[in-house]
């Protein structure tokens, strides 16, 4: 039986680089970092310590060589948070390429993409 979401793997070209955006950027924070021979083999990132579902970053090369027949698109990844307009014009000032702000029916959203053009919703619900 599954009983929850635990991580979601993001396949990435750079991962340090992707790292600092998610932790400079978006003020998340690096759970943990694996590095094996001076290669960083696994960058666990989350909003906050503690919370149960994290982002994992992937080297998207490494991941093609062991298993050529997987699909390495980000996946569709929808972040759940508070006060949206003022987080809308933090990541604007930030310089992060965000979407329309915009209402609707499920809650106010906006989508935002990361320095490799990774694109992310955010919800207010």
């Amino acid at each position: 039986m599954i009983n929850k979401i635990g991580q979601v793997m993001l396949y990435v070209e750079d991962q340090a680089a992707v790292r600092d955006f998610w932790v400079e950027k978006l003020d998340f924070v690096v759970v943990s970092e694996e590095i094996v021979n001076g290669e960083i083999q696994w960058i666990e990132i989350a909003p906050t310590k503690g919370v149960e579902t994290t982002f994992v970053l992937q080297n998207k090369k490494k991941v093609a060589e062991m298993n050529p027949d997987m699909n390495l698109g980000t996946p569709s990844i929808l972040l759940f948070g508070t006060n949206l307009t003022e987080l809308y014009e933090e990541y604007k000032n930030k310089g992060i390429t965000v979407g329309e702000l915009v209402d609707l029916p499920m809650g106010r959203v906006f989508n935002f993409a990361d320095n490799e053009g990774n694109y992310f919703a955010i919800c207010e619900k």
